[in-house]
């Protein structure tokens, strides 16, 4: 189930990722709207293909809407622009973050279950000691085997997953400061070059 779990959440991230790196990107960007060159702009969301691309787009286009609705100040535009981005982040993130739950249940639940291996080959080695009257040490072994099987794969399960999990949520991380810095840089060029 870890692997199984950790591979779906490792296409799903390497696809919200989009291509190239995402400070290249936003840098890209933040030249074409210097440049006052949108549809340029757009282009690169449409190259990028990734969660910061899909963010920058959606608003994008409102920054191209507010540029012409002369009904607005400049600061309710770039309350406009902002709050576009935050939706387009609210429909972005939880693709991110969905399954990532069954990770963090196994790294807990993976001790717990080794736990109760131990426990139960324990009882039954004791319970065979107790039963024959002194009882036969090769199946003290046994039982006492047994138990130290279940702690070692359960601990190993958890360390796998906790891992997995490490590793996918840094990941994450990196898209949603990518989609924070896209964010800034829309609401800043704004309000810089159109005042």
């Amino acid at each position: 189930m870890t692997f199984v779990f950790a591979i779906e959440r490792f296409l799903t991230i390497n696809k919200a990722l989009g291509r190239g790196n995402n400070s290249n990107f936003v840098r890209k960007v933040q030249y074409h709207l210097a440049n006052k060159n949108i549809d340029a702009a757009l282009a690169e969301c449409d190259r990028q293909k990734g969660s910061v691309g899909n963010v920058m787009k959606a608003g994008l286009r409102r920054y191209n809407e507010m540029i012409t609705d002369s009904k607005l100040t400049t600061d309710q535009k770039v309350m406009a622009i902002q709050k576009e981005v935050e939706e387009a982040t609210a429909l972005e993130l939880p693709m991110l973050q969905r399954n990532l739950v069954f990770l963090s249940t196994i790294v807990s639940t993976g001790t717990l279950v080794a736990l109760l291996g131990t426990v139960m080959g324990m009882i039954r080695s004791f319970a065979n000691l107790g039963t024959e009257g002194g009882g036969n040490a090769s199946e003290l072994a046994v039982g006492i085997s047994e138990a130290l099987y279940n702690t070692a794969l359960g601990i190993g399960t958890s360390a796998v997953a906790l891992i997995l999990y490490n590793m996918l949520t840094t990941r994450i991380d990196s898209i949603t400061h990518g989609i924070d810095e896209s964010g800034f840089t829309l609401t800043q060029s704004f309000a810089s070059l159109y005042k």
